[in-house]
């Protein structure tokens, strides 16, 4: 039934879902080949922030399994990895270099409540904010947003990664296994985050630029929906990946196309429509909200233990800010 469903949802992804995650895929390949050379050349390995990597149990759990260069993982981003929205709080930061203006940031903290009580997206909201993202940058040179975006990251994302999550993609590049962003997020935004974090790369959302400047167009459309499970489907047949063998993460039942791709699917702090559904299909959950655990069926036990492991490396690092 899974399958099928996921048949019936792919009739409805656009040619501009298709161009989104085919744009996004090219860019995610391009940004994880550069910084392989990038480190290559300073003659080391891509390394996670101090705090961020998990701690390993003495077994390795049976999934994923080691070793296997055809599985990876794709984790969504907002609310999966990252509490609250990346671009609300990318926006924080832009708002406090005087790239917008007052209103716009109350649309952006509308936005974010919105996201946060409901724990769900909202499509409206989506569209409004990528039609205010587009207009703010616009004219801008990329490596300029880029420079900020290393700042931001450091004001106001670094410390919303939740433990539990970063553990389970700590457990997949363990087992020595490519790991993925997918996000709506600009796909400049989203590559930081993944390098941050120790990542292989990002999908995200393609912003067209020309000469290195900004032209307020995107390349398709937002990488939402379906196209988050176009990109996938773009990078795996890019990257030789077989999708029976990897794992997908999100907490929203708007990435159903993308979980249900892949033979390992998990709802991360799931809305009410990705839970049910999850729970339906035989799906693994965990809910890092609130420190119920929920069917931990199938969840891998390294990631229990890097959550308190990741905790413990977050609150040291957070007491040492504080001295």
């Amino acid at each position: 039934m899974a399958a099928f469903g996921w048949l019936s949802r792919r009739r409805r992804a656009t040619a501009r879902s298709v161009a989104a995650g085919e744009a996004a895929a090219e860019a995610a390949r391009k940004t994880s080949q550069e910084l392989e050379h990038a480190e290559a050349a300073r003659g080391g390995d891509v390394t996670a922030d101090a705090g961020a990597k998990a701690a390993k149990e003495d077994e390795e759990p049976d999934f994923p399994v080691h070793g296997d260069v055809h599985a990876a993982a794709f984790f969504d981003l907002d609310n999966t990895i990252m509490q609250g929205a990346a671009l609300y709080h990318f926006g924080r930061g832009l708002y406090k270099r005087k790239f917008f203006r007052t209103r716009d940031l109350a649309r952006f903290a509308w936005q974010q409540a919105y996201f946060r009580l409901a724990g769900a997206e909202h499509s409206g909201h989506m569209e409004d904010a990528q039609s205010s993202a587009l207009s703010i940058v616009q004219g801008h040179r990329v490596a300029d947003l880029m420079e900020m975006g290393e700042e931001i990251y450091d004001e106001y994302m670094a410390e919303r990664i939740w433990p539990g999550t970063r553990a389970l993609a700590q457990a997949h590049l363990d087992a020595g296994q490519k790991v993925w962003l997918v996000t709506a997020a600009p796909v400049e935004t989203a590559t930081i985050i993944a390098r941050r974090l120790g990542l292989t790369g990002a999908l995200g959302t393609v912003a067209e630029s020309v000469g290195g400047v900004y032209t307020g167009r995107l390349v398709g459309e937002v990488l939402h929906g379906p196209a988050k499970a176009e990109a996938v489907r773009a990078l795996a047949a890019a990257e030789t990946l077989e999708l029976s063998r990897c794992a997908a993460y999100s907490d929203s039942a708007n990435d159903i196309p993308m979980l249900s791709l892949v033979g390992h699917p998990y709802a991360i702090n799931p809305d009410a429509r990705l839970r049910k559904h999850a729970r339906e299909h035989g799906w693994r959950l965990r809910d890092y909200r609130t420190g119920r655990k929920a069917a931990k069926v199938g969840i891998p036990a390294a990631a229990g233990v890097g959550a308190v492991a990741g905790g413990a490396a977050a609150a040291a690092a957070l007491q040492r800010r504080r001295r």
